[in-house]
């Protein structure tokens, strides 16, 4: 394995889809579109995470080194994409609090 970044995908996806889940949840907002969005969100973002994971535990374990840095682009684009989702519920829940 020459690149070690699927470990800490794995390990931050991991512990970025315990906050989703956390979110889905415990989180109460007084309205309820607004919840019924950070839940869609939330629940979208932890399925990406979940993908994200998977594919990183997949290229720790490979052989192939091919299959390995590929395996591992996939998972870092998930990421990435999950970190902008996880960005957009922020701001929804922080734009909710300044309207408060």
């Amino acid at each position: 394995m020459g690149n070690t970044t699927s470990q800490h995908i794995l390990s931050t996806s991991a512990n970025l889809l315990g906050f989703c889940l956390f979110v889905l949840t415990a989180l109460n907002i007084a309205d309820r579109d607004e919840t019924r969005l950070i839940d869609a969100w939330t629940s979208i973002i932890a399925v990406i995470l979940t993908f994200s994971c998977i594919f990183s535990f997949i290229s720790i374990r490979t052989h192939d080194p091919k299959r390995e840095r590929s395996l591992e682009r996939i998972a870092d684009n998930l990421f990435m994409s999950s970190l902008i989702g996880i960005l957009g519920v922020i701001l929804i829940i922080a734009y909710h609090f300044v309207q408060d």
